[in-house]
């Protein structure tokens, strides 16, 4: 069992900046390092959108959309996600959640419906 808490959402002009956190608690014998972790965004009425992954290893992967703009970390000592987000557009508006998922070799976009462990979500607005 995993849960997840989103924090650092909010309203930014374009061209601004902001940073998101997320608190992994596991409730298991695995640790935090077994996981690969990611943050998603979903806009009403449209399907959720991965947008960066990090692996066990530590290594990162980005949806073309936010490549060079946003960067993804995890801090095994803190246990906390981070999503960067440099040089916001209007269209990176979105509820943003972080994801878990045991990492298998399966740390991939493509894997988005096997993610068993959500957080409640850090809304992100970026005005024109």
């Amino acid at each position: 069992q995993v849960q997840l808490q989103e924090s650092g959402g909010g309203s930014v002009p374009a061209g601004g900046s902001l940073t998101l956190s997320c608190t992994v608690v596991i409730f298991s014998m695995n640790d935090f390092d077994s996981y690969c972790l990611g943050w998603f965004r979903q806009v009403p009425g449209k399907e959720r959108q991965g947008v960066a992954l990090i692996n066990r290893g530590g290594f990162p992967t980005y949806a073309d959309a936010v490549s060079g703009r946003f960067f993804i970390s995890r801090n095994s000592a803190r246990r906390t996600l981070i999503l960067r987000m440099n040089g916001l557009k209007p269209e990176d508006t979105a509820m943003y959640y972080c994801g878990a998922l045991f990492d298998s070799g399966t740390c991939g976009f493509e894997n988005e419906s096997e993610f068993p462990y959500w957080g409640q979500g850090t809304k992100v607005t970026v005005s024109s």
